[in-house]
């Protein structure tokens, strides 16, 4: 059996901070890191890492994907959908800083309500779709140029400052008239009255971003999928891939693998573990470190001892982070290379830092 992790923001992107890295003690995963092969590329998102595993490169129809992958999505498999997901933009000395949806508190109702609004106001553009509280799409409905445009995915931009939300490109023009005259609308409802009554961040644009068609099915080599995340759901549906929640820990996937009669032995499986997300986007040490001793007990330790063991043939782990895109492999022969001695987490990632440059 062979196992990919894909773990976003595995290593925290702040390599003096002491006070955080120094109190981490995560025996399993700095020595399977530490008897592994490291490929290093530049930094890139999540949603970009993920296409990568499935030899998807330019032009990722994010939206696309993503919307397959949510609990109930529209059948519109030939149309042309954008990300429009919901986002709070305060002016911080002379630059962005951008929330997400999943910081803002929305309730479901007050989601439909917004975007019902913006479809009455905008429905020569297209239809919106509100998937959950903080993931919308939008479904254009003409111009396919409108479609044509290159911006970071939401989990790149969340919790950071940014210069634009979108490019100052020719191609980019006709969104960023709609993109001014959706915070135009914004501004007025109801709802956005009632939260700023409240003292709640109102909802005051969209991060429009992903757009594209779902391409013609493909060959990948996964077996299987194993996520919450909509995208690498979205994207195993897409390409007849079995897909599945994630289990609550490594004994449990083990377990059920060797009790599936569609898994063989060799079958290569795709786990997303993206705990640590959230805790990095926001600078929340706390969270950090509470998520990453959850993962080690769950996940990283007992998943070096079943690859030293040879329950696992090959084991990769994929990180998205401030330093790197970071790619470990390992085999269950590498595990035993004992005079490969761990490092603890601090030291690797001042080791990252130093080589970026």
């Amino acid at each position: 059996m062979q196992l990919t992790l894909v773990v976003p923001e595995l290593i925290w992107p702040e390599p003096d901070d002491r006070h955080t890295l120094d109190a981490l003690r995560c025996p399993g995963l700095t020595t399977l890191i530490a008897r592994s092969r490291l490929r290093r590329r530049p930094p890139q998102s999540l949603e970009a890492t993920l296409a990568d595993t499935f030899g998807l490169s330019e032009n990722v129809p994010y939206a696309a994907f993503r919307l397959l992958g949510e609990a109930s999505a529209p059948t519109a498999a030939d149309a042309c959908w954008l990300c429009a997901d919901p986002v709070h933009l305060r002016l911080h000395q002379e630059r962005l800083i951008l929330a997400d949806g999943g910081s803002l508190g929305i309730a479901l109702d007050e989601a439909r309500e917004i975007a019902g609004e913006l479809g009455r106001q905008f429905a020569d553009i297209g239809r919106f779709h509100v998937a959950t509280a903080d993931r919308w799409y939008l479904q254009l409905a003409g111009d396919p140029d409108l479609g044509h445009f290159d911006v970071l995915p939401l989990s790149a931009v969340a919790g950071r400052r940014l210069g634009r939300q979108l490019p100052e490109t020719p191609q980019a023009r006709a969104l960023r008239q709609l993109l001014n005259e959706v915070q135009m609308v914004l501004h007025g409802l109801p709802a956005n009255q009632r939260r700023d009554n409240d003292g709640r961040p109102t909802i005051n644009s969209l991060w429009l971003w992903g757009a594209g068609v779902l391409p013609a099915a493909q060959a990948v080599d996964f077996a299987g999928i194993w996520s919450s995340d909509p995208l690498a759901r979205g994207i195993g549906r897409a390409f007849g891939v079995p897909v599945q929640a994630l289990p609550d820990n490594a004994a449990e996937l083990l377990s059920r693998l060797a009790r599936a009669t569609r898994a063989p032995a060799g079958s290569r499986q795709l786990l997303v573990l993206d705990a640590l997300q959230g805790p990095v986007q926001y600078e929340d040490a706390d969270a950090y470190r509470d998520a990453l001793h959850e993962l080690e007990e769950r996940w990283f330790a007992p998943l070096q001892r079943d690859l030293a063991r040879g329950r696992i043939k090959r084991l990769q782990l994929h990180a998205s982070t401030a330093y790197a895109t970071l790619a470990w492999e390992s085999r269950c022969s590498e595990q035993w290379q004992l005079w490969r001695r761990p490092l603890p987490l601090a030291a690797t990632a001042q080791t990252l830092a130093r080589d970026e440059g």
